[in-house]
């Protein structure tokens, strides 16, 4: 007989502006151990993301004890990475890398509502690794497609599509329009470096 082993979630990827937009949560089970997913406006949801970026900020904002905050930028945005002392790896890297440099991370979607009302999304690092523009790059171009499956499959209306449309409605020409101008970015990157 087999003991159960939980597997891990895929890291999924998304832009920055989409996942800012992903404020609604959920879990599928009443187990206090289920995975909490951070529902994507186009239709999927994501226990864990993989991102890649320019670190271009890192700040302790700790009162008693270390917690680290990262600025990572994509074409589309910025995520907020933040880590202590239960995710030490990740602390550790924004703690020692200089800015900017290019990251990837792996995740978990974290949100918070403020006092406001607002809901803020952040995202707590399982991993921080430093890489190379054509790491990042190659990020962009998959994610940019990743991102388009999303949109034309979103019609098709499977759970997490409909669960999307009742909590956000979204505009999806607005994530095809940040994925032109992620690709476009891309190209003109591409430019700059054949120039140079």
């Amino acid at each position: 007989m087999s003991a159960s082993v939980p597997t891990r979630e895929v890291a999924r990827r998304a832009f920055a502006a989409e996942f800012n937009d992903a404020t609604y949560t959920f879990k599928e089970s009443d187990d206090d151990r289920a995975p909490v997913y951070s529902l994507l406006p186009t239709g999927e949801r994501a226990n864990r993301v993989f991102v890649v970026g320019t670190l271009t900020e890192t700040e302790d904002v700790g009162e008693d004890s270390e917690y680290w905050r990262g600025r990572i930028v994509d074409p589309t945005g910025t995520f907020f990475a933040y880590a202590g002392q239960y995710q030490p790896e990740a602390a550790s890297a924004l703690r020692e890398t200089e800015t900017p440099a290019y990251v990837a991370v792996v995740g978990k979607p974290r949100t918070y509502e403020t006092e406001e009302g607002d809901v803020n999304v952040s995202l707590r690092p399982e991993s921080i690794t430093i890489v190379d523009a054509a790491t990042r790059n190659r990020w962009v171009a998959e994610t940019a497609e990743r991102t388009l499956d999303r949109i034309e499959a979103f019609d098709g209306a499977d759970e997490y599509a409909a669960m999307a449309e009742t909590q956000y409605d979204p505009d999806l020409a607005v994530y095809r329009d940040q994925v032109v101008k992620a690709l476009e970015d891309l190209e003109a990157d591409a430019e700059v470096a054949a120039e140079a």
